[in-house]
């Protein structure tokens, strides 16, 4: 594993609500070999005790204001939200061509994805809020992919959470692989994830002796957490408040199976 280094870049405290007065955040520049990260912490400051830790791998946009929204929500919620950087600091866009370009290049070689997972995985651990030992992943779009291929890989992870995340892979788990819960959540109107992915993805689970639940909206599109979705000019995007307040409590409540 190679070494992280970390620059605190800044800490501000958000006082948009009473409700999340307390909540703090942190913005944090890390390193994966020569590629520089951003990322953003954020936890409750009015506890003191350590709590588990959650990281959120962002949509193919990059490191936007969603993931970084979905991190603060996590810790009203009570956990530690980390949400990283899988693309490099300052790829970012809302333009479909550019968010392609950037998850392609990303992935040509296949080991720099986990290998800035794992970074941030590491940066979470030794973060003096989180119980190292309680750590689960979200991701969104691309970033539900990444999850669950840790999850596939074996990552020590207690349980990890797919919104609107392609299905698909070229590695299916292997039987006794999956190490904590899954939690998928997808549109049936998602012609991203069409429902011959979903069943295939429930036969590998099921194969590999995974505790997973997948659970389908009807007439909900891909991207559907996001209120941004609609604005990228691509019909198969489209935000459904109705599902994502589902699709949040459904993961708060595994998440209280799991931690609590």
């Amino acid at each position: 594993m190679k070494r992280i280094y970390l620059v605190v870049v800044a800490a501000v405290l958000l006082a948009a609500s009473g409700a999340s007065a307390e909540v703090q955040t942190r913005e944090i520049e890390y390193k994966e070999g020569e590629a520089v990260l951003q990322g953003l912490m954020a936890w409750d400051d009015a506890s003191k005790a350590r709590r588990p830790g959650v990281l959120v791998v962002h949509e193919w946009w990059g490191h936007n204001e969603h993931a970084r929204h979905q991190a603060k929500r996590l810790a009203e919620a009570g956990y530690v939200g980390f949400a990283l950087d899988m693309y490099g600091k300052g790829k970012v866009t809302t333009h479909p061509k550019d968010a392609q370009g950037f998850m392609t290049e990303v992935k040509k070689d296949p080991m720099v994805i986990p290998a800035r997972f794992h970074a941030a995985l590491e940066l979470i651990k030794q973060d003096p809020h989180v119980s190292a030992e309680n750590i689960a992943a979200i991701g969104y779009c691309f970033g539900g992919a990444v999850i669950l291929d840790e999850a596939r890989a074996g990552a020590n992870l207690d349980a990890v959470v797919s919104f609107h995340g392609a299905l698909a892979t070229k590695s299916p788990a292997e039987p006794g692989k999956v190490r904590g819960r899954v939690l998928v959540l997808t549109g049936a109107a998602d012609p991203f994830v069409p429902k011959e992915q979903v069943e295939a993805f429930t036969q590998e689970m099921k194969a590999a002796g995974a505790m997973f639940r997948v659970v389908t909206y009807p007439g909900v599109k891909h991207g559907f957490t996001n209120p941004d979705a609609g604005k990228a000019g691509m019909d198969a995007l489209e935000y459904n408040a109705e599902a994502d307040k589902k699709s949040w409590a459904a993961m708060l409540e595994l998440f209280k199976e799991v931690f609590h």
